[in-house]
């Protein structure tokens, strides 16, 4: 069965387009696709930068090909952050408040805004770089600004270093990815693995000591 699989991802990655017509796709869809996933996480933000980078190593010129891809992911998260934060903001003078405003809420454990607010406190919009590259750091720290009352201004000074961080790792994961393998694919792959995985493991690594110290306290 997974022989069929990779089969079949061979054949398409032997039919790829030349490299004009991939770059006149590619790079619409990865600013639209880094936008749409920093509004709404349905689209693992994470994994298509560094897919980009994997198939810009594998172009005419990687270098020029990954600036571009760094770049234009730098400047989609931006824009995605801001819009998000403006509706955050609009939510917070409304009356009735926003879905928007809601939904970082429900994205938000409680003790993980305390955390964020306290962080905030403490180092100012420093923390923005850090909740960017953390897995799921960002929506709390985001919406700890947004209880503060952060101008948009001084957010948007804080979220430029954050997002030039976040898409510098994730090409980075790409190049490492795409350095492994001779075909496009198989750094795609390899790429989206890794981003997966560290994606999920604090995730799981919290769930397990959450257990564990529930396990303690029945047992205690």
């Amino acid at each position: 069965m997974t022989g069929h699989v990779l089969e079949g991802i061979g054949e398409l990655v032997r039919g790829v387009p030349p490299e004009s017509t991939q770059q006149a796709v590619g790079y619409p869809s990865l600013f639209l696709l880094v936008v749409l996933g920093s509004l709404v996480p349905v689209v693992p933000t994470g994994a298509v930068v560094s897919s980009a980078a994997v198939v810009a190593i594998h172009q005419s010129v990687p270098p020029l090909s990954l600036l571009v891809v760094f770049g234009v992911a730098s400047f989609a998260a931006f824009l995605g952050d801001i819009a998000l934060y403006w509706l955050g903001r609009r939510g917070l003078s409304s009356k009735n408040g926003s879905r928007w405003l809601a939904q970082l809420q429900g994205r938000a454990a409680p003790e993980r805004l305390a955390q964020a607010r306290a962080r905030l406190d403490e180092h100012g919009v420093a923390v923005l770089v850090l909740s960017r590259l953390l897995p799921a750091g960002r929506i709390p720290v985001m919406l700890a600004c947004l209880l503060s009352h952060l101008p948009m201004r001084r957010f948007a000074r804080g979220d430029a270093p954050a997002v030039l961080a976040w898409s510098g790792a994730y090409a980075l994961i790409g190049i490492l990815g795409g350095s492994l393998f001779a075909r496009p694919w198989e750094g795609v792959a390899a790429a989206i693995a890794l981003t997966v995985l560290l994606s999920t493991a604090p995730t799981l690594w919290r769930r397990t000591r959450a257990r564990r110290e529930a396990h303690g306290e029945a047992t205690g």
